[in-house]
């Protein structure tokens, strides 16, 4: 019998629970247990999960035990402890129903709720306020804030000097969204990025009520939960930047595209080869970065034109004398050799197109060189 997945909502992408559950599995000690809990708690809403893996036994039960309950979705099964419930609930991640936003209540319906009062800006200031508090609440910024403990008397690191260290601009903490203006807002949306961390273990410290005390950091599962967060907000908001999910400018807003320009990018950077695969990144963060320029979306496209001329003779022998085309842009419009007689006077739209063509002409000739390697 396998396990009734219906009562489970995932607020996780399904990847990430998979490789943060496979860790928790190949734990061999005790606090394995604890790391699961915990990891349940964070990863689906509501406190079902969490409960039907408490209520399984440390170890399987007998065939034959007459307590050994059948109800599916009820946590316990014949032969089934909490590993073997836990190893198929992350096996089986594709299945598990996504967790999503309750559909909206009367008042925002009527366009009377907080969210639809028409100051989308300040909103999404307010909206990422609450997103770093529910961070915080969960020890993610532990790592570089401090934990106050009541055993404890070190001085915890400042966090308003934290922050500016970073940012250049003082007294940000505690956080006070109707005092940011938008450079400063989109400014703390990168620091934090840096500055997330998942604690994967955490213990409960109950001497005069002090609370959780988190430990095990590590700030790659927290950045893909923080991007997802936070670039949702943005795309809520109508804010056409994202963090960037990979590249050079990683964590850095960069200017939305489509999936298909958004699958090239991510094909360009991982299927390179590694010199090759460094310029790419520069070429990628100079044309998409929220302070690009139309000197830098030139800069960029000279990067790619130069990787293309190192595989001039491929190109050649794929495409005869039409390989020619790629480069009679470059050299004759105002972006490479920048002549007198070059063509200046277009809209920086070329730019864009140009950029496109050559870096998708870039992950074409990849994908040649791989076939004639048998890569």
């Amino acid at each position: 019998m396998s396990l009734d997945l219906s009562n489970y909502e995932l607020c996780w992408p399904a990847t990430l629970f998979v490789s943060e559950g496979e860790r928790v599995l190949r734990s061999s000690n005790r606090s394995w247990e604890d790391q699961a809990v915990w990891l349940l708690t964070e990863a689906f809403a509501g406190t079902t999960t969490v409960a039907d893996f408490e209520e399984l036994p440390d170890r399987p039960a007998p065939s034959d035990d007459p307590w050994a309950s059948t109800t599916p979705g009820w946590g316990k099964r014949h032969g089934m402890d909490k590993r073997d419930w836990l190893t198929e609930l992350v096996g089986r991640a594709s299945e598990l129903h996504r967790a999503v936003e309750p559909r909206p209540y009367w008042p925002q319906r009527q366009g009377r709720g907080l969210s639809h009062d028409g100051s989308t800006p300040r909103d999404s200031r307010r909206d990422f306020e609450r997103i770093i508090s529910d961070f915080a609440d969960n020890g993610y910024l532990v790592e570089v804030f401090g934990e106050e403990c009541v055993d404890d008397s070190t001085e915890l690191p400042d966090a308003s000097r934290v922050i500016e260290r970073r940012l250049g601009i003082p007294d940000l903490w505690p956080l006070a969204p109707a005092m940011w203006d938008e450079d400063t807002f989109f400014g703390l949306i990168e620091v934090f990025h840096d500055l997330v961390s998942r604690p994967r273990t955490r213990s409960y410290h109950s001497y005069s009520g002090c609370g959780w005390h988190h430990s095990e950091f590590h700030n790659g599962p927290a950045r893909i939960l923080y991007r997802g967060k936070v670039n949702e907000l943005l795309r809520k908001a109508g804010i056409e930047y994202e963090l960037a999910a990979e590249g050079e400018d990683l964590g850095r807003l960069v200017a939305v595209t489509d999936d298909a320009r958004s699958a090239l990018v991510h094909q360009a950077l991982n299927d390179s080869a590694p010199l090759i695969t460094t310029r790419v990144r520069h070429a990628i963060a100079l044309f998409r970065g929220r302070d690009t320029t139309v000197e830098s979306k030139r800069s960029a496209i000279v990067t790619l034109a130069g990787i293309l001329e190192e595989r001039r003779a491929l190109l050649k022998d794929q495409l005869g004398k039409d390989e020619g085309a790629l480069f009679e842009i470059a050299n004759r419009y105002d972006l490479r050799h920048r002549k007198a007689d070059q063509l200046g006077d277009y809209d920086e739209a070329f730019l864009d197109w140009i950029f496109w063509w050559y870096l998708g002409t870039v992950e074409l000739t990849n994908r040649l060189i791989a076939s004639r390697t048998g890569g």
